[in-house]
């Protein structure tokens, strides 16, 4: 059974990571968290479950407004070609829905199935946003404090520059 957004909350206090979660209605997209978050403070961000043609799976956590070309990002982060992941694979590696995609959820993949990437720009930002486990909740958590529990979660994070503001639309 995957660990519930409370048990994650006291598993990064038990860890002595402070965190701020919002309550909200259920967020789909980046465009409806922009729409709905108000003045949340902190760096926005946006998760995508990838596989690429070996069969790895990769978390790639970003901006919320980094335009990621998959046929670029493969050559920065060393896998093979990337495609999305389905949900059923969400579900069996991380514990999660669509729409609820977060670097947090690595807490469920206690086998090491999923390399993280995290956006070198993103991790610019003291204080970042995600949801914990579940879209209709915003944690806010230092940027140090997100490396300390993804290591605690037996998780090297590669940091990556990707995103690339030439590619800005």
């Amino acid at each position: 059974m995957p660990t519930s957004p409370d048990d994650l909350l006291a598993r990064l206090a038990a860890l002595g990571i402070a965190t701020t979660t919002h309550s909200h209605p259920p967020l789909h997209t980046v465009e409806d968290s922009k729409a709905l978050r108000g003045a949340l403070p902190g760096g926005h961000c946006k998760n995508l479950f990838l596989k690429d043609k070996k069969d790895q799976l990769w978390l790639v956590v970003a901006l919320e407004d980094a335009r990621i070309d998959l046929k670029r990002l493969d050559k920065a982060i060393g896998s093979a070609r990337l495609s999305f992941a389905s949900a059923e694979r969400l579900w069996d590696c991380l514990g999660i829905r669509p729409g609820s995609v977060s670097p947090l959820a690595i807490v469920n993949d206690t086998q090491g199935r999923v390399k993280v990437v995290l956006q070198e720009a993103m991790m610019a930002h003291d204080l970042l946003n995600y949801h914990p486990l579940i879209n209709d909740r915003t944690t806010a958590i230092q940027r140090d404090d997100l490396l300390r529990f993804l290591r605690a979660c037996g998780h090297e994070p590669s940091i990556v520059a990707f995103g690339w503001p030439e590619d800005a639309a």
